[in-house]
């Protein structure tokens, strides 16, 4: 009994620690985002003037403050051209200018916002094209994987459920031959 109190005594005595806790990401995690960072800039420090020009107007028009200008600007429009503020002359009592000043800025901004969404397609079709690499890697690591382990099993002459799975499982996907299975059922 005197033992055990010393062995407690002994332990309590001793402090302790609590095990290392990770402090951010795994360093393979934080390569990929460092990675995609710098790709994402890259690509920003790659676009013509135009295709910046084109963002940066895509980026006001789409926001409040460009709202509240309009609201602004229209607004002081009507106001005079309607009679209700009567310091000033009215200068488009039918309303002709503003509407033709609005439809072709709807039209130039309609071209800016298509200018973006193409840059951002073009950027969509790289990640589509990305995840696919990784997943047609995943999948031949994982088919090699279900290799080793079925020849271990074999080895140890273990029996699973999933036995009759595996043969399929053991086969390598043919991306082309995937490609071409989606497209005949899109057809019909």
């Amino acid at each position: 009994m005197a033992i055990q109190t010393e062995r407690n005594l002994r332990r309590a005595s001793k402090p302790t620690f609590p095990p290392p806790q990770p402090v951010g990401l795994s360093p393979a995690l934080a390569r990929n985002i460092q990675t995609l960072q710098e790709r994402r800039s890259h690509e920003e420090r790659r676009a013509s003037l135009q295709e910046r020009v084109a963002e940066a107007i895509t980026r006001f028009t789409g926001s409040m403050a460009f709202v509240y200008l309009h609201v602004v600007l229209f607004g002081f429009w009507t106001l005079v051209n309607s009679g209700l503020l009567p310091l000033l002359p009215k200068w488009d009592a039918s309303f002709v200018i503003l509407g033709t000043s609005a439809s072709a800025e709807a039209i130039f901004l309609s071209t800016f916002v298509l200018i973006s969404q193409n840059r951002m397609a073009a950027a969509a079709d790289k990640r589509a094209d990305l995840d696919l690499h990784i997943s047609l890697l995943a999948e031949h690591e994982v088919t090699k994987l279900v290799t080793m382990i079925s020849a271990i099993t074999d080895h140890l002459g273990i029996e699973t459920e999933a036995d009759d799975e595996v043969e399929d499982l053991r086969q390598d996907v043919a991306p082309g031959a995937v490609l071409d299975e989606i497209e005949r059922n899109d057809r019909s």
